[in-house]
């Protein structure tokens, strides 16, 4: 995301062979360096603010791990754990106005029971999780939650994704997800193409340089490193935006790799039967059927579970009407435990069971995508990855600034920035390539719709302010000689 857009003296690197400039190259790198530049003026705010929100997101898992310790562990590891109805009988005396929703049974010996309630009085998506001492029932305390997210990290995820502004502000996270790669992968190629002396300063900062090349030395090189990362968390954020991802949902159905469910539907087939089997007319309209009569209860639908292999981090939902129960996995560290079945809760039977492996293979690559971006696949690693990359790009934007700013004329006495590399590159683009590229960027541009309206604002702008100059340029008169 470099805002130095003009190339260095004629051969880049003092010490390095003159090259002619020829080919595809020559040609496309105008158009790149312009690109890249007006990416780096206008997207990098955007970067930075995402990149800032996602490094305290990163840190906000072991942040609620001590924020809220006295809530996820017990006060003292001892004895057999209770019975799961013992402890969800004490986490509905502790919320009496609440409904039981789900129970995610303790994963470590040191950690708590959450039941998840629903309650009158919470937003959308937020539930009331009530945290239970496995061993003595006693419950340790109650926090509104947003799925598995303790009120800070459920704070930040939304920060991060929408700033605290509603469906409006996720368009700045998308945008930044959107111009990501772009701006990566084109700081790539540009770094990659540009001549140097010694292979090592592709890779390793050029500490005898000075000035804007130190800078440029450190800009590149960190992004080099950092650009794997960059692209997966562009593409995993895309993955859930608002315009896009509903773009790379559908096409993702219609390639086979929608994510499957397990099937809960009570009298009903399991493994795709039909949705609606089980159900009863009644004067011309489809009923759903009753629920249960009989309960085997929660103890022993868990030991149902286990006994099919479903054993790793539970997280069991109750039955609702017409459905029994579904009891997940949810270890999402490598390697993963995400099996699921569905129990019968009249007499226990395993009506349904979906394997992880089963998955369709871009079912299992989404899967694995967003867990990384989260912080989830590899734990403490994860994170700090996630954080070093957050870093990265906030230094990647400092620099940028830092050589646009040192681009400027110094000769002048007023303020002044570094210019752009100048209009009409794409000129010089040979027609084979030229049409390819702009087939490409429609395409890419209509399914990344704010990728798409942003380059048409940024062109727009270009082409008001190449007629303005055009026109100053017309009636400024020639100097006498």
């Amino acid at each position: 995301m470099s805002l130095d857009v003009l190339p260095d003296a004629p051969t880049g690197d003092p010490a390095a062979p003159p090259k002619r400039p020829g080919g595809t190259w020559a040609a496309l790198r105008p158009l790149l360096l312009r690109l890249h530049f007006y990416a780096g003026l206008l997207i990098a705010p955007v970067l930075f603010l995402a990149a800032t929100t996602g490094l305290l997101y990163a840190g906000s898992w072991q942040a609620e791990k001590i924020l809220y310790s006295d809530e996820l562990t017990v006060a003292r590891v001892g004895g057999s754990a209770l019975p799961l109805s013992a402890q969800v009988g004490a986490a509905r005396a502790a919320a009496p106005g609440g409904k039981v929703l789900g129970v995610w049974p303790a994963p470590e010996e040191e950690a708590t029971t959450r039941v998840i309630m629903e309650s009158p009085g919470l937003g959308e998506g937020e539930t009331l999780t009530v945290f239970v001492d496995p061993y003595t029932a006693d419950v340790r305390g109650q926090l509104t939650t947003a799925g598995d997210a303790l009120p800070l990290r459920a704070w930040l995820s939304e920060f991060h994704s929408s700033l605290q502004l509603g469906e409006f502000g996720r368009n700045y996270s998308e945008l930044a997800a959107s111009w990501l790669w772009v701006v990566a992968l084109g700081g790539l190629a540009l770094w990659i193409g540009r001549r140097r002396s010694r292979k090592a300063h592709l890779v390793l900062p050029d500490r005898g340089a000075t000035g804007r090349r130190r800078t440029l030395s450190w800009h590149g090189t960190v992004g080099l490193w950092a650009v794997v990362g960059l692209v997966v968390l562009s593409a995993t954020g895309l993955t859930w935006s608002r315009y896009a991802g509903e773009n790379i949902g559908q096409l993702q159905d219609r390639l086979g790799g929608a994510t499957p469910s397990v099937a809960a539907a009570l009298n009903g087939a399991a493994g795709g039967a039909d949705e609606h089997a089980g159900h009863v007319m009644t004067e011309g309209m489809e009923m759903p059927p009753p629920p249960p009569t009989t309960d085997i209860g929660i103890d022993r639908a868990v030991d149902a579970a286990r006994a099919a292999g479903v054993d790793a981090s539970l997280r069991v939902t109750l039955p609702a009407q017409g459905k029994g129960y579904v009891v997940k996995e949810t270890d999402k560290q490598f390697p993963v435990h995400l099996d699921a079945v569905a129990v019968d809760p009249a007499d226990g039977r395993i009506m349904d069971e979906l394997r992880f492996a089963d998955h369709p293979l871009l079912a299992q690559l989404t899967r694995f995508g967003i867990d990384l971006h989260m912080g989830l696949t590899f734990g403490l690693a994860n994170q700090l990855a996630l954080a070093a990359l957050a870093v990265a790009v906030m230094f990647l934007v400092v620099w940028g600034y830092r050589m646009w700013w040192m681009r400027r004329p110094t000769k002048e006495r007023k303020l002044s920035v570094g210019r752009p590399q100048p209009r009409g590159a794409w000129r010089k683009l040979p027609v084979t390539l030229l049409l390819p590229s702009a087939a490409v960027t429609a395409l890419v541009g209509w399914f990344v719709p704010m990728l798409g309206i942003s380059l048409l604002v940024f062109l727009a702008g270009d082409v008001l302010l190449g007629l303005v100059a055009a026109r100053r340029r017309a009636t400024t008169p020639e100097p006498q000689v």
